[in-house]
């Protein structure tokens, strides 16, 4: 029996039923459609996945609208597959003015919102479904003991609800990812160079971009290999941490940084399947960091945020802090520095500390994020464990509300 996990987004898509169209975007198997059904249980529900739908709408999309036609709304899976069918939307968006009542899923990200720009834009309310983060597997009883389990599992709802292994989860989903996703974005020509890329990647987590050296790693172009990273980020397999725009007196690094949006995916890619194996290898902290930076970014995305995260480094790379956190309602930047070690040692402070007397303004927040379990107030920041960074985000955007 599957266990019910409730995402943190359901409570957020109540705000955006007034959009005559929604959007739920994220990476295949998060959750998307299983939410979708549960937030609009009495919307009637079609799948492109399946030939003879796709078939349908694309053969004959007027009779396909006539035929799901119904008082509530439509839910319509996998929307990518078929994106002529937004401008069919906008006109009956347009003409019948009933809010909510198209309901859009997809696992492709620049290809639909190239369409969204030309056929949607302000008819359409757009949220992201990440795989779980710590506060939903929290809320559900689920969160292990330690993050290394967390790390190696990562956060695919089917892993979590049904007890299958990661170790045979990930495979399939990659193989399955690039047979399908992949080669209808773009002909990659060898698959295997491809995989070979993404592990690459995998192993690059937490280290500047360098394209030129990934390529010639590969043995692929330097233009391919933008054009890789390119769909990795359209696919919502990685993302690409951004350096903080504002120079505190400082030159500053211009590179991003590569992280995936779940660290099982990249176990997996790495070879790593046991949490034992992940204490024995070099990318414990890679990945720690990883795993705490990827939930930031699904906490803003699942609270109906945009991300807004970046990390600092000046260009001698003397001195760098994990993630910088902006936050609208205040004038600067909350720093987050990430340790893996489950013990509090005090060099955990001494970036944070030098970062603050260098910015010369006032940071309302400093947080130290590790491998343990116990909170401290220190005069350099707060230092909390990888379960309560959980709620990091909430507490920034409403901290009377805090938890």
């Amino acid at each position: 029996m599957e266990k019910i996990i409730t995402r943190d987004l359901h409570a957020i898509l109540e705000e955006y039923v007034l959009f005559p169209v929604i959007a739920i975007l994220g990476p295949r198997q998060s959750g998307k459609t299983i939410l979708a059904r549960e937030a609009f249980p009495n919307h009637r529900y079609v799948n492109l996945e399946l030939p003879a739908d796709l078939a349908y709408v694309m053969n004959d999309p007027k009779g396909f609208f006539r035929e799901y036609e119904n008082a509530q709304g439509i839910i319509i899976d996998e929307f990518q597959r078929a994106p002529e069918i937004l401008s069919y939307i906008q006109v009956i968006s347009d003409e019948q003015k009933r809010p909510g009542y198209f309901v859009l899923t997809g696992s492709q990200n620049f290809l639909m919102n190239s369409a969204i720009t030309q056929s949607l834009a302000g008819r359409i309310g757009i949220v992201n479904l990440f795989p779980l983060s710590i506060h939903e597997l929290s809320m559900a009883n689920l969160l292990p003991d330690t993050a290394l389990q967390l790390i190696v599992q990562g956060g695919y709802p089917r892993i979590w609800n049904t007890g299958l292994s990661p170790e045979f989860f990930y495979p399939s989903y990659i193989q399955t990812y690039v047979e399908r996703d992949v080669r209808s974005l773009t002909n990659v020509g060898n698959i295997s160079t491809f995989q070979k890329f993404i592990a690459l990647c995998a192993g690059r987590i937490g280290q500047l971009l360098n394209v030129s050296e990934l390529a010639a790693v590969c043995g692929i172009s330097r233009p391919t290999a933008h054009n890789w990273l390119s769909i990795l980020e359209a696919t919502y397999i990685l993302f690409q941490l951004q350096p903080y725009h504002t120079n505190f007196n400082k030159r500053l690094t211009k590179s991003p940084k590569l992280y995936f949006h779940d660290t099982g995916l990249a176990c997996s890619l790495l070879g790593i399947n046991t949490a034992q194996d992940l204490m024995n290898s070099p990318f414990r902290g890679p990945l720690f960091e990883n795993l705490i930076i990827a939930d930031l970014y699904k906490q803003f995305a699942h609270s109906g945020h945009r991300p807004s995260l970046y990390f600092w480094r000046d260009s001698s790379g003397s001195l760098e802090i994990d993630c910088l956190i902006e936050i609208r309602a205040f004038t600067t930047v909350v720093p987050i520095e990430i340790k893996a070690g489950e013990t509090i040692v005090s060099n955990f402070f001494t970036n944070i500390t030098k970062w603050s007397e260098q910015a010369q303004v006032a940071i309302p927040e400093r947080y130290i994020v590790y491998g343990g379990h116990q909170a401290q107030q220190r005069t350099a920041g707060r230092v909390v464990g990888w379960q309560e960074a959980g709620n990091i985000i909430k507490h920034l955007l409403a901290p009377s509300q805090s938890n």
